[in-house]
């Protein structure tokens, strides 16, 4: 048992197999975890406002799922203020070695992270809120792994998810770079078991396990011109996945061309005057009920 869990107020167990993430198929090298860094920076104006609208506020005590590198439990930090709490926790020990350097070197003293499986830990009920960005997409059963991850909340406590949909993905004049761009990353996320647009399925999910959501909001970064963090973000998930693209025989090395793609990518958009939609970021929150049962079965 890790002592840094019982801090937390977590505990590993065994979990049954289909709780379990699949496994990601980004990989956790130093290289994806900038790209998540990239991401975060990208998708933070959009978490931010989901969160203060659900109500994340000071002296909340909060639990990050799937916490990456570190920056929604940054996010969350920032809001909570002083008076609250974060702990974040992901299966990769390299992300939470990379998340606890940040947390230093940011000199957020109110985060701490703990290396595990969130749905499959022991829960003392006693988080105000529980969230997560892109992290229901990668367990095989989502409605199985949000009711084991709503046990660590306590009665009234809030539950925030933000997933996309990929399916809003689109380049207006038409950029074929783009087009094939996501073509090889949702082909490569099915074949994974990825779920590509849980983003939509979340209202249903919250519902199936007893949460009537208390509201809903999607969000879509646009990019136009020749430089964007959005292509650089791209152009990194098709790096990340690309032995994953070869090995399922999806496209070679030479015709993904990554080391100009995101480049090639900027050039034409800009090109054509066009604008990139990217993957829209769906938010779902509710609160846990006080009192009642709490799972529809």
């Amino acid at each position: 048992m890790n002592v840094s869990n019982c801090q937390s107020g977590l505990e590993d167990r065994a979990p049954a197999d289909r709780h379990r993430e699949h496994e990601y198929v980004l990989g956790h090298s130093e290289r994806e975890l900038d790209r998540l860094s990239v991401q975060a920076k990208l998708f933070e104006p959009f978490t931010r406002q989901l969160f203060e609208e659900a109500g994340l506020g000071p002296g909340m005590r909060v639990l990050d799922v799937g916490c990456g590198s570190g920056d929604v439990a940054f996010l969350a930090a920032d809001l909570v203020g002083s008076g609250g709490s974060v702990v974040g926790v992901d299966r990769a020990r390299a992300a939470i070695t990379r998340a606890s350097a940040r947390a230093q070197d940011l000199r957020f003293a109110n985060v701490r992270f703990v290396e595990g499986d969130p749905a499959a830990m022991e829960a003392d009920g006693r988080f105000d809120a529980i969230v997560g960005r892109l992290v229901l997409m990668y367990y095989p059963e989502p409605a199985d792994a949000l009711r084991l991850l709503l046990k660590h909340a306590r009665p009234g406590g809030l539950i925030i998810f933000q997933e996309f949909d990929a399916t809003a993905c689109k380049s207006v004049p038409a950029s074929p770079t783009y087009e094939r761009c996501m073509a090889w990353i949702n082909q490569t996320f099915q074949r994974s078991g990825v779920r590509t647009q849980l983003g939509l399925e979340l209202y249903g999910l919250f519902l199936a396990v007893g949460l009537p959501p208390s509201g809903l909001r999607m969000d879509t970064p646009l990019a136009t011109g020749p430089v964007h963090p959005a292509y650089e973000v791209v152009a990194e998930v098709v790096r990340s996945l690309l032995p994953t693209v070869e090995k399922l025989k999806i496209a070679t090395t030479e015709e993904v061309g990554i080391e100009s793609l995101a480049h090639r990518l900027g050039k034409e958009v800009a090109a054509s005057h066009g604008v990139m939609v990217a993957p829209s970021l769906i938010g779902c929150w509710a609160r846990k009920p006080d009192t009642g049962r709490l799972f529809v079965e």
